[in-house]
């Protein structure tokens, strides 16, 4: 397969061709016939010049529309504090796009949840700050804000925004997963407040504004483990730990 600017001029040199060839066609013998015959094939021509541009857009727009997958990781990512090695599982997932690998993914061992509160806004009974695992970027990635994330292992709690001003409309439902870089969240039973928890995650996204992936309930028929899109440009990874069964935002940006 020639790279995209090769098969560009490939397409050129070939228009470039027919256009040649047309002007034989239009200098052809007088005979009726002939000029009949002639005038049939530079239409056929003329038809394939008008559908090649089109056939080309279509294998391009097919090419930047592949699929994400998810695959299982055997093993816990390298060089985990002591701490989170026994509050980890060793298994975790891989999700993985065009481009490779973009995100794995390992849920705490003890996720403990309590009761929905009533509020619609509201999905689940999580404490504030709990660790739901952790996330691991390859190469740089992005979180839900289209923030910038620089590859490294990071940790995810989970967080309610709260109902004020400054984040009236951020998103239909109140449930984020805040982000913190592995080295700056040494405790993993802790559980910090909402104001620790966005200083926190500051460290991520380098910004005053907090690293964040949306969290929600699993989109219609999606089973875990599942990575699956979802609307236009989100894909969402759904996972279940212990009796819960949830779904992270992990490809995608917020258009609010």
């Amino acid at each position: 397969m020639f790279p995209r600017k090769n098969r560009v001029l490939r397409w050129a040199g070939v228009t470039q061709l027919v256009e040649c060839d047309l002007a034989k066609v239009d200098v052809a013998g007088s005979n009726p016939v002939s000029r009949s015959i002639h005038s049939a094939r530079r239409t056929a021509m003329m038809n394939r010049l008008v559908l090649c541009p089109f056939v080309f857009l279509w294998i391009a727009f097919s090419a930047l529309a592949q699929d994400y997958k998810l695959e299982p990781v055997a093993a816990a990512t390298p060089g985990l504090p002591a701490a989170y090695a026994s509050a980890i599982q060793a298994q975790g997932f891989r999700v993985s796009g065009p481009s490779g690998p973009w995100c794995e993914v390992w849920l705490a061992k003890s996720l403990p949840v309590g009761a929905k509160p009533d509020e619609a806004a509201i999905s689940f009974g999580i404490a504030q700050g709990t660790l739901l695992g952790l996330i691991r970027f390859p190469d740089k990635g992005a979180d839900r804000r289209g923030q910038v994330i620089p590859a490294g292992v990071y940790t995810v709690r989970y967080s309610l925004f709260p109902v004020d001003g400054s984040h009236s409309g951020v998103a239909p439902q109140r449930d984020f997963a805040l982000l913190t870089p592995l080295a700056a969240d040494p405790d993993p039973a802790a559980k910090p407040g909402f104001d620790d928890l966005v200083k926190m995650s500051g460290k991520a996204s380098g910004t005053p504004h907090p690293a964040v992936l949306s969290l929600e309930t699993p989109p219609s028929g999606a089973a875990a483990p599942s990575v699956v899109k979802e609307g236009e440009h989100d894909w969402t990874l759904t996972l279940k730990a212990g009796d819960l069964t949830f779904s992270i935002i992990v490809v995608g940006k917020s258009e609010g």
